[in-house]
């Protein structure tokens, strides 16, 4: 469970995709995909989440790694450059940012 607390030590990533409502729901399917095949097996994934806008031109993943350098060995893994090769075909962009939580209410 993604736990938001400053100080907690994760290293946070929000990724967000410009999609289309036409093809929202593939992006999403290739996703979830990649999050329960892959992502979530790997060291250090503590938790995940995917939000998608009402319109379904945007879709946002909430993640949280033990480190900064779990997920960035996740991103360079063979399989997961050959999926983020799909869904940037498919999205007309997305870009992840690594965050530290500096506070929680």
């Amino acid at each position: 469970m993604a736990e938001i607390k400053a100080g907690a030590g994760h290293q946070t990533v929000i990724t967000t995709f410009e999609v289309t409502p036409g093809s929202c729901e593939d992006v999403l399917d290739l996703l979830r995909a990649a999050y329960a095949e892959v992502i979530r097996k790997r060291e250090g994934f503590i938790a995940a989440g995917l939000h998608v806008n009402d319109a379904q031109t945007r879709i946002c993943t909430y993640s949280q790694w033990t480190e900064r350098g779990d997920y960035q060995a996740m991103l360079r893994s063979d399989e997961m450059r050959e999926r983020n090769r799909v869904i940037n075909e498919m999205a007309k962009g997305f870009e992840p940012v690594m965050y530290d939580v500096v506070e929680d209410y």
